[in-house]
């Protein structure tokens, strides 16, 4: 089973930028949708966006659309997520997944068949 790997989180003040990076441990990602969800103390865990095996497919939540941008360097079997304009709302653990399929609906956690461990962001002054 692919197990995904995140990096990049960090402490960064509102407005800044972080960029996330999920790799493959042991077994590449670059034949797999890929997903990002995010879950902050005490709400329930969201999907934030996807991006199809080929990266021709993407979508993103309403709360991080134009903010966020997903992509994929399959050369480097590595999908990232550049994250803009960052709000303190913005804060949580961020979750790399494979998924089934990346859904023009978002995704959902009954899409995922392997999960990272997550990385925390936080964005405060």
């Amino acid at each position: 089973q692919v197990q995904p790997v995140e990096s990049g989180g960090g402490l960064v003040q509102p407005g800044g930028s972080l960029r996330l990076s999920c790799a493959g441990s042991g077994v590449t990602l670059d034949y797999r949708a890929i997903a990002w969800f995010r879950q902050a103390p005490g709400k329930e865990r969201e999907g934030v966006s996807c991006i199809s095996s080929s990266g021709g497919s993407t979508y993103y939540a309403d709360s991080v659309k134009g903010r966020f941008t997903i992509s994929r360097d399959n050369a480097k079997a590595t999908v990232y997520l550049q994250m803009n304009y960052l709000k303190p709302e913005d804060t949580a653990v961020y979750f790399c997944a494979t998924v089934v399929f990346c859904s023009g609906f978002g995704p959902k956690q009954s899409d995922v068949d392997s999960w990272g461990r997550g990385t925390q962001v936080t964005v405060s002054s």
